[in-house]
């Protein structure tokens, strides 16, 4: 029996032993970042090698996730907003034993395998350059352009609440997951991260912790070259709960933190930790040098040398470091989803209705007959502008998709967006379903993709104009393949006296330019209807509709083609179906009116048109090629093509030969209708357009 004198002895060696392994595991996650970018010889490894002692106390002692299960509903969401560190992320997954997905389920294949992080930023590997959503497990979102991450994790945060608002119960708790999230010094001065955080404050995230990277060096030198604020008294004013750690390798000083971030229940922390880049590399410390350059062999040596490291080891996990981890986090994880999977047993029993729901919006499904109580549109001349029809469709379906929330940049008055009778999402109602982004367009892209990756279905709303702001979240959505969607009104000239400042010129264009893509331009209220039904529908790429401001004629169906067609991307609406047709008239949105209106005239005149209403190219093009030559006839060269916007692209359906009729300058401030007749968006003028196409191939 051991003596009351030789415990304190025994325990101080097991601290130290545990102290020793922990130093251990985290000199391995820096040599495998040093090792995986010499290799390359491209990447960053500067960020891992300083942070290491940071993310892997993290990882270990606090983490809530299950690496034999990445999809467990109620992981904790790790985020690296400072993508270009992804060796870090990587070394990680690895190092825990995450499994990988494929089909949709869990495999016994490794996430990141060693010959993976060998392959590190090679053709098709897992391990790109900056981490990838869906290409490799255990990555939460698509990062790299900094601060998209930022606002990814506040949209995650404000997710984790409203499920718990709509779904915990008192005996119960099914979603509290907390977000922790890396970010950098390009992090802190991107504005996207600025407005994120402001809203993140307002709204009192205390389940969201940003972890910065206070390391003082970009790609061009300090940080001094160009920042000189004090980033702790921003977030202060932010209303944020702001803690410091002096030194990233001081491992108890950063558990403490986290330990204030856990018990902090009315606003979100930043913890800024100071670290040291390329921390161990002794001529390249401290410098750009290490922001996104190979260390070299020289420098690598003497990096692994002062960690303790054999000089000339290669990618090596020495032993005890795998244990280490399982018995860390992989315990721990599996423990806590094991406590869950019991809980959720049990409330599918109590309360069976929400776990359908729990289980239908996991499974990126939504309810039965979600549809059943569309609004169908009477013909009307005078009709509603498509925003106006947006507006009751979307709050048709807010009804019977419980789990559908949105909100404007401060515009939801103008873009129709606010549901009736539904509560605004504030920090004392965290399961409201109105959100109110504030004046922060871009924040609010990157917050909505983040809500959509908590299986969220969400949107935002703004002009079509400052989609422009939006677009760098709008296209890590594409990449992503997350059905994100976002209400665009005010379309066109047709906006009116507001004038070329908020006229959208080049913007539709812009957006169909992006792969992977929906982008829904209707005619009507019909069609708005359908474009719902499309977006709605899609699981694997976002949308984009596009609404006018002002009203456009109700058609009768019962005189042209049911709007059914919008589901194909174009569709002919209008023309003789006893003859070939000796034009073709093809628009979009407010311009179809026009083009009807020329084709009754023509008619009159005994001339065959046809009308194709074409409301998303990228629907179109996905058709078979007998429908798009149905539709558009190879043959038929006389075209004319009508957008109120840039007319690149159009060439592609106009044929060499055909007119476009679009926007070649900015708007201007007047009345609709006088801007409409100045820019040559009149019925007169396309007629003329389509008789001189029709004598020119006459002639050929």
């Amino acid at each position: 029996m051991r003596s009351e004198a030789a415990a304190p002895r025994e325990d101080a060696r097991r601290t130290a032993g545990q102290q020793d392994l922990d130093k251990r595991c985290i000199d391995t996650i820096r040599t495998l970042a040093i090792d995986a970018v010499e290799k390359a010889q491209s990447g960053h490894a500067g960020t891992p090698m300083a942070l290491a002692p940071v993310a892997y106390t993290l990882w270990q002692r606090f983490l809530r996730y299950d690496p034999s299960d990445p999809l467990w509903p109620n992981r904790d969401r790790f985020v690296l907003s400072a993508g270009h560190a992804s060796m870090l992320l990587y070394a990680l997954l690895h190092l825990a034993g995450v499994r990988r997905l494929g089909g949709g389920r869990v495999t016994d294949d490794a996430a990141v395998s060693l010959d993976d992080i060998k392959n590190f930023r090679q053709l098709d590997s897992v391990t790109p350059g900056h981490p990838e959503y869906a290409r490799t497990t255990g990555v939460e979102t698509t990062t790299g352009p900094l601060g998209q991450g930022c606002g990814n994790s506040v949209g995650m945060a404000i997710a984790s609440r409203w499920l718990a608002a709509r779904y915990n119960r008192p005996n119960a708790t099914i979603f509290d997951f907390n977000v922790y999230t890396i970010c950098s010094d390009g992090d802190m001065m991107e504005g996207v991260a600025s407005e994120a955080a402001s809203l993140a404050g307002h709204l009192r995230l205390s389940n969201l912790c940003w972890i910065y990277d206070s390391n003082i060096v970009t790609i061009e030198g300090h940080t001094d070259l160009a920042m000189s604020e004090d980033v702790a008294t921003r977030f202060k004013a932010y209303r944020w709960n702001v803690l410091r750690l002096t030194d990233a390798n001081d491992t108890e000083g950063f558990a403490r933190a986290v330990e204030i971030f856990r018990g902090t229940k009315d606003r979100p922390t930043l913890i800024i930790v100071d670290s040291i880049i390329g921390y161990g590399a002794p001529h390249k410390q401290n410098t750009a040098a290490a922001h996104s350059d190979a260390l070299g062999a020289e420098e690598v040596k003497l990096a692994k040398r002062f960690y303790g490291w054999p000089d000339d080891a290669q990618f090596l996990v020495p032993d005890g470091v795998y244990d280490s981890f399982r018995n860390g986090i992989g315990r721990r994880g599996r423990a806590g989803r094991e406590d869950w999977i019991k809980t959720f047993a049990g409330y599918k029993k109590s309360h069976a209705q929400a776990a359908h729901e729990v289980e239908t919006l996991l499974q990126g499904k939504l309810p039965q007959q979600w549809d059943r109580d569309l609004p169908t549109f009477p013909a009307d001349e005078k009709g509603l502008a498509t925003r106006e029809a947006s507006g009751k469709v979307l709050g048709t379906i807010a009804k019977t998709v419980p789990w559908l929330i949105g909100g404007a940049g401060d515009l939801a008055p103008s873009t129709k967006t606010a549901f009736a009778d539904a509560k605004a999402l504030e920090a004392d109602e965290p399961g409201g379903r109105v959100m109110h982004f504030g004046v922060r367009e871009h924040a609010m892209g990157a917050i909505v993709n983040g809500l959509v990756l908590s299986k969220l279905r969400a949107f935002g709303a703004t002009f079509l104009t400052f989609s422009d702001y939006m677009r760098p979240a709008i296209r890590l959505a594409a990449l992503m393949e997350i059905p994100v969607f976002h209400v665009f009104t005010h379309d066109s000239i047709g906006l009116g006296e507001d004038g070329p400042t908020h006229q959208p010129i080049e913007q539709l264009v812009a957006l169909r330019a992006i792969p992977n893509i929906v982008v829904l331009r209707p005619a009507d209220a019909n069609e708005v209807r359908e474009a719902y039904k499309v977006i709605m529908a899609l699981t694997d790429r976002p949308a984009c509709l596009v609404l006018s401001r002002q009203k456009l004629p109700t058609f009768d169906r019962s005189r042209y083609a049911a709007a059914e067609g919008l589901a194909r991307g174009a569709y002919v609406m209008a023309g003789a179906k006893d003859r070939k047709p000796d034009v073709i008239l093809i628009a979009s949105g407010s311009e179809v009116q026009l083009c009807i209106s020329v084709c009754e005239r023509l008619k009159q005149e005994g001339i065959a048109g046809r009308v194709v209403s074409m409301p998303s190219w990228e629907l179109f093009e996905q058709q078979d090629r007998h429908y798009r030559e149905e539709i558009l006839p190879p043959s038929l060269k006389a075209r004319v093509t009508v957008e109120a916007g840039a007319v690149i692209g159009w060439d592609r359906y106009a044929g060499p030969d055909g007119t476009i009729i679009g926007m070649h300058t900015f708007g201007g401030s007047a009345p609709a209708a006088g801007l409409m007749r100045k820019f040559g968006f009149v019925a007169d003028k396309v007629l003329q357009a389509a008789k001189d196409q029709i004598a020119k191939h006459q002639r050929a």
